[in-house]
């Protein structure tokens, strides 16, 4: 926000005031996109240089410490889940009848082969209670009014990011572009969210494109083709033996 470069501002607020105000509007944008529960279903496609791949997942998710993925295509991956239970993530593979208690060393790894993280797609850390935050401006994206948020992981964190920039629209608290840096510094990945539209009963983005720094010709992108909120799942749904049992 723009007062924040004002110095009579800063000597009448303290700055703990600020630090509030840019959590609770990261908090209102992750509720705005998660409710209570989401049921979402969604392809994403991975495009590099010589080839692009699609696959159809399936998403559950409840508050912030539960969520299920279930990959339903292409056929040599279908059934393959993924479980996140507060801060433990398994993953099931259905051709290895396997299950792997994912540790907190692969969350900075690619999902699936895509531009996401693991962290991204299962949110092992969370953006409200692992990082600090401050409003660090405003800017313009799509013709809307954003603020811009600098969120730093706290010491005692176990973070994959150095720093993470967010822009949240100011009228609908939608998050439009966010870019995510190594320890160094430097930029590693860069989201956009397009395509916004009601979806069930609130206006969310419904193409998000995660393009990595280093990489040309090189993107990953989450197209949402349903969703549904707020609708009851009850928490034993997220079991390991559920994973197995989701086709």
């Amino acid at each position: 926000m723009r007062f924040l470069f004002n110095i009579p501002a800063l000597l009448l607020f303290p700055l703990s005031l600020f630090s509030q105000e840019a959590k609770d509007i990261v908090r209102k944008a992750d509720e705005k996109m998660r409710g209570t529960t989401m049921y979402a279903e969604l392809i994403i496609r991975t495009v590099r240089p010589t080839w692009t791949r699609e696959m159809q997942c399936r998403v559950w998710v409840k508050g912030s410490d539960l969520s299920m993925i279930l990959v339903l295509s292409p056929a040599k991956d279908k059934g393959i889940s993924f479980l996140k239970r507060k801060r433990e993530v398994w993953n099931w593979m259905p051709t290895l009848e396997r299950t792997i208690k994912l540790p907190p060393s692969m969350m900075s790894q690619s999902w699936m082969g895509t531009d996401f993280t693991n962290d991204d797609l299962v949110r092992e850390s969370s953006v409200l209670e692992d990082y600090t935050h401050t409003l660090a401006g405003d800017t313009v994206i799509q013709k809307r009014d954003c603020y811009i948020i600098l969120m730093i992981p706290k010491p005692q964190a176990a973070i994959v990011w150095g720093k993470v920039i967010v822009c949240i629209d100011k009228k609908d608290f939608i998050e439009l572009h966010s870019r995510f840096y190594d320890e160094d510094g430097q930029l590693v990945n860069t989201m956009n969210s397009y395509d916004i539209r009601m979806m069930d009963d609130r206006l969310i983005p419904t193409r998000f494109e995660m393009i990595p720094n280093d990489k040309k010709g090189q993107k990953t992108e989450m197209l949402y083709q349903r969703v549904e909120y707020n609708r009851p799942i009850d928490d034993n749904f997220y079991t390991v033996e559920q994973m197995k049992k989701l086709l």
